[in-house]
């Protein structure tokens, strides 16, 4: 990993940090997983999971941490695995593929959490996984929000670091 790399993660995380923390008072609604895909696309599965533990951790710092810090950070973990894997063996991605891998990754990283979860309101999965869609779907909303607007912008900085790091190596 080299000091450019390092530097873009660095940008992505303060990005998601301070967009989770201004977008707090909409339930649900925040950058992290559209962050977290764009920078998994571009820069590998790695720094995707890099991504989810230095937003998480910083974030929930001043947002609040508990128990459920380590299943956020899984869960988007697991989307910045699946980004990274899907930023490898795919070059040219249609926009509405990845807009619409956003709003899939929003009911994912729910559905994780509501496994992970469930037990602390002493109902059944189902029950709570049902209570919970309504802010599954804020968050798969927020997500195709955020891609579309960070999207275009972020991605010219990534294509730009992709051909420098490929003529220079």
């Amino acid at each position: 990993m080299n000091i450019y790399k390092i530097t873009l993660l660095a940008l992505l995380a303060t990005l998601a940090v301070v967009g989770r923390i201004a977008t707090n008072p909409i339930p649900n609604v925040q950058p992290v997983t559209s962050v977290i895909i764009i920078g998994g696309m571009f820069l590998g599965p790695v720094a995707g999971v890099i991504l989810a533990i230095l937003v998480t951790f910083l974030s929930n710092m001043i947002l609040g941490t508990g128990i459920w810090t380590i299943w956020q950070i899984i869960s988007w973990g697991i989307i910045g695995i699946i980004s990274g894997f899907i930023g490898k063996k795919i070059t040219e991605i249609p926009f509405f593929v990845i807009v619409s891998f956003s709003i899939f990754s929003g009911y994912l990283f729910g559905f994780i959490m509501s496994l992970t979860n469930y037990q602390i309101t002493g109902q059944g999965f189902l029950a709570y996984y049902l209570l919970s869609l309504p802010f599954d779907t804020s968050h798969a909303i927020g997500n195709a929000l955020f891609m579309i607007l960070l999207y275009p912008v972020v991605s010219r900085v990534f294509k730009k670091y992709i051909k420098n790091h490929l003529n220079t190596n």
